[in-house]
């Protein structure tokens, strides 16, 4: 209840945990931005708060995304902001079903930030594009003095198109849910890197655009549903989809792929890796008859190789996980995110 009343009431101002994804960012999004009465442009608009907007052109559909990147430290294990900048932007377009096509890229940069940084990260950027089989267009570069931005921030927009947008309410019961690879490793190796954590194996994040596996996906037929879990994490997905849908989720314990160094370095910080950002995972819903067909085209890309069904979905609402004891507990939706600045 004080979880509850604490999304419920919105306070005076902004905090931090308002941009960590999970209900507290969804209170600000639904108390102030879902106000615009001009949000929609003939298909899937703002009102439906999924990861893009989708306008109608000719017999298809353009798909519209755009994120903003904040992540501290700008390098890390896996990768850092350029890579993340696109990524996240191809996912978003991949989550609608959208084949990405061409991205826009804004970047403020503080005062006295070091060139041959801005030319990895460009680096970076290049090779991501190259990998996700789109192109960066056109972009808008702003430099403020260091006393008013502490690191660079990315903003990066996408189009993409589709024959058939895929929405994140589209759950029926009967349904499985995919998800496309482990859990949890983008927050907790960047909590690990930020803070100076050891745990014996250096942990990586697992930033990358899945825009293929989610293809492979699409082209066995069956997905009902899509969205990657960035931040608030798994939990949080799986409630907003199951809210969103009017269903219940159920998982299984033993089925959510979680990494031992993952699942170790998670229990020492006290953290709950279904709670925390993926940068290359999609959790997906697909028609029963399906799932095994979805399952093995998924496994045979790159980036779906540790893919498994861990659930399906069930008249009701919630989520609920069957622990390995045999008992039940609810899967809440986080508050936010507890890793700052995962993104």
């Amino acid at each position: 209840m004080e979880k509850l009343a604490a999304v419920q009431k919105m306070p005076e101002k902004v905090s931090l945990i308002h941009g960590a994804g999970g209900e507290m960012m969804q209170s600000l999004i639904s108390g102030v931005f879902a106000a615009i009465r001009n949000n929609n442009a003939g298909g899937i608009g703002l009102e439906a708060l999924d990861d893009g907007a989708a306008i109608p052109f000719g017999d298809q559909y353009i798909v519209l995304t755009t994120d903003n990147h904040v992540i501290k430290p700008i390098f890390f294990p896996g990768g850092d902001i350029g890579r993340l900048s696109i990524s996240g932007t191809v996912n978003d377009l991949a989550m609608m079903g959208a084949r990405p096509i061409a991205l826009t890229n804004g970047v403020v940069i503080p005062e006295g930030f070091p060139i041959e940084d801005l030319r990895r990260i460009v680096r970076s950027v290049d090779e991501t594009l190259e990998e996700a089989g789109c192109a960066l267009v056109t972009g808008d570069t702003k430099v403020l003095p260091k006393e008013a931005l502490d690191s660079i921030i990315i903003n990066t927009a996408g189009i993409g198109i589709t024959d058939n947008p895929i929405r994140d309410c589209g759950l029926k019961p009967g349904n499985k849910i995919i998800v496309t690879g482990t859990i949890g490793d983008h927050g907790i190796a960047i909590i690990a890197h930020r803070e100076g954590f050891k745990f014996g194996s250096e942990l990586r994040s697992d930033v990358a655009p899945i825009w293929k596996t989610v293809e492979a996906a699409l082209d066995a037929g069956g997905v009902t549903a899509m969205k990657d879990p960035t931040r608030g994490g798994v939990a949080s997905v799986l409630n907003e989809m199951a809210r969103k849908s009017g269903v219940k989720i159920v998982v299984r314990e033993e089925s959510l792929p979680i990494r031992q160094d993952v699942r170790a370095a998670a229990d020492m910080l006290g953290i709950d890796p279904l709670e925390v950002a993926n940068e290359g995972k999609a959790v997906i819903g697909v028609e029963a008859d399906r799932a095994e067909a979805v399952l093995e085209a998924i496994r045979k890309t790159r980036y779906g190789r540790d893919a498994v069904i861990i659930g399906s979905v069930e008249e009701g609402s919630g989520v609920i996980m069957k622990t390995r004891i045999g008992g039940q507990r609810f899967i809440e939706p986080p508050l936010g995110d507890p890793v700052p600045r995962v993104c």
